[in-house]
């Protein structure tokens, strides 16, 4: 036997990712790196692991896949049918992955990103000091039928069977944004009528970023298209040429000319990604103090991950309200 998982059946868009590569914008290289980081953290709640470990990412259709050896999963992100040799699985949740056994992964149910975790993490080479492709820099390729990823060792704490309630996120809703040194670019009216109004995500969007349609008139900066190309980052919000926002993701490029009207903070980035065609967006600006805040508290959530930790099945001596449910529903009396 050999610790790895097999991989027989892929969709399109599923690829081994981790948290990027961090300080190589200089190099015209961005951080890539998980669509949906905060699936990672899930992830590594769930297995008591960290959440630097690297991951299947799979963008709107999972896949089939073979356990090598015992080993431990976990699935989060966006819900996605599964089941291990046919018996359906929960998501948002760990469970024991035998050897030789499949496990399949359907198409996503709400959200745009699942994600698929090994206790120990993929343990493929890594380039430029992380394990993720990063599909735009021509830096690794999506997983097809055959392939056979390692999986490093697990010690990881805690066994499998447990649950965590996910962040909601699949829907759409508000994006928190920050002004950017182009905010004043555009006309006073013209960034309150973009809090004001709501946005669809479009069907055009990738891990690049996706491209948000305006209820009414696209927005219009002063600068026109005349703006110095300079660099940009995962979460700004460039206007294009037509008038439409365009928020930038993990694979966005490290330069752009188009105006930013703002920058989208990373806490609400998973919304974004997630956001299926057709969900409804809007965003709301915040100072950078308040954006310090809503940042240092979701530090603090993703740290305590672990405690919001609960058995799939739970254990009856454990349940303080025990005598709150009703236990005898459904039961008949038998033939005499």
């Amino acid at each position: 036997m050999t610790r790895e998982l097999i991989v027989h059946r892929a969709g399109p868009g599923v690829t081994v990712q981790d948290l990027g590569r961090p300080g190589y914008l200089a190099f015209g290289l961005s951080r890539g790196g998980a669509a949906d980081r905060l699936a990672l953290a899930e992830g590594a709640a769930l297995l008591g692991q960290g959440a630097d470990l690297a991951a299947v990412e799979m963008a709107g259709m999972g896949g089939e896949f073979e356990a090598g050896e015992d080993l431990r999963i976990a699935l989060t992100g966006a819900p996605m049918r599964a089941a291990i040799d046919g018996a359906r699985v929960a998501w948002n949740a760990s469970h024991f992955l035998p050897s030789g056994a499949r496990l399949s992964i359907g198409a996503v149910e709400a959200g745009s990103y699942g994600y698929l975790h090994l206790g120990g993490g993929l343990d493929c080479a890594p380039v430029l000091g992380a394990r993720g492709a990063h599909l735009a820099a021509g830096i690794g390729a999506p997983l097809e039928p055959g392939a056979r990823l390692p999986v490093g060792k697990d010690s990881g704490s805690g066994g499998t069977g447990m649950v965590l309630d996910p962040a909601p996120r699949f829907d759409g809703g508000t994006l928190r944004i920050l002004p950017s040194l182009q905010t004043d670019f555009f006309d006073p009216a013209e960034t309150r009528r973009f809090e004001s109004i709501a946005f669809r995500r479009d069907t055009r969007g990738n891990r690049m970023g996706v491209r948000l349609l305006p209820d009414g008139d696209g927005f219009h900066s002063s600068a026109g298209l005349s703006v110095l190309s300079e660099v940009i980052v995962p979460g700004d919000v460039q206007i294009t040429g037509d008038g439409t926002p365009y928020v930038l993701l993990s694979e966005c490029q490290t330069t752009g000319g188009y105006p930013r009207i703002g920058t989208v903070l990373p806490v609400d980035l998973p919304r974004v990604a997630q956001a299926q065609a057709g969900a409804t967006l809007r965003f709301r600006f915040v100072t950078l103090d308040e954006a310090v805040g809503i940042e240092r508290q979701e530090q603090s959530h993703r740290a305590g991950l672990r405690k919001d930790l609960q058995p799939l099945i739970r254990d009856p001596r454990r349940i303080p309200d025990l005598l709150s449910y009703q236990l005898v529903s459904g039961v008949t009396a038998g033939d005499d």
